[in-house]
Parts: structure tokens; C-alpha cells; sequence
């Protein structure tokens, strides 16, 4: 079975940063894409960055561009997203998402598999 256990979110203040992991099993990251995604209350879930190629390409939410990165380990299995200058409008819960269907990266319906989220609020 496919699994992404995500880890790392919490309570900063605007201006912080948090670093988001996401661990998976049954599936490797290699050369595959890898999204994080977020959802606040009464949104729509959004897609906010996603790693190609073993890392060679990303792609950013004009949204988080310049203050978020996101990178993976493909020893560890693991994706990362870096935060930084963290602002109140960034408050979500954050999921990790694989098994890519092919079309718009940032479209959560073209994703097979989801972890369980880890929140991030920031006041």
C-alpha cells in the first residue's frame, strides 16, 4: 500500500518558517511528481509546489514564489517544503500528493494518492 505521512506543521508567527516533510512508502518519489498542496477553511484545495525529475524541475503558486522551496531525498523517500516569511493568509492544512495522472500539476483531481495533512497556522 501506498502511504504519505506528512510532518513538521505547527503554530509560528508571521515572519517564521516551518519545514514540511513528507515521508512516503510503497512508492518512490524518483521520477515521479511530487506536489504539496493546502486547504484552508472554506477554500478550495490549492496546489502550492511540485518537484519533477528527481528534482531537476519545480514548479511554485505565484502565491508562495520567492518564499517557499521545495526539495526531496530520494535515499530517504522523502519530499520537503521549506517555508519562509510565513504570513496569516499561509494558515492551512498542507498535504502531500503523488501518483500523478498527467495534466495540470496544480489540480488535486490529478493526484491518486494523499497523506493525511499536517496543519500550519500562522498568527
Amino acid at each position: 500500500d501506498v502511504q504519505l505521512v506528512e510532518s513538521g506543521g505547527g503554530s509560528v508567527q508571521a515572519g517564521g518558517s516551518l519545514r514540511l516533510s513528507c515521508a512516503a512508502s510503497g512508492y518512490t518519489i524518483s521520477g515521479t511528481i511530487m506536489t504539496w498542496f493546502r486547504q484552508a477553511p472554506g477554500k478550495e484545495r490549492e496546489g502550492v509546489a511540485a518537484i519533477y525529475r528527481g528534482g531537476e524541475g519545480t514548479y511554485y503558486a505565484d502565491s508562495v514564489k520567492g518564499r517557499f522551496t521545495i526539495a526531496q531525498d530520494n535515499a530517504k523517500n522523502t519530499v520537503y517544503l521549506q517555508m519562509n516569511s510565513l504570513k496569516p493568509e499561509d494558515t492551512a492544512m498542507y498535504y502531500c500528493a503523488a501518483g500523478w495522472l498527467g495534466g495540470r500539476w496544480s489540480a488535486s483531481s490529478r493526484y491518486s494518492y494523499w497523506g493525511q495533512g499536517t496543519q500550519v497556522t500562522v498568527s
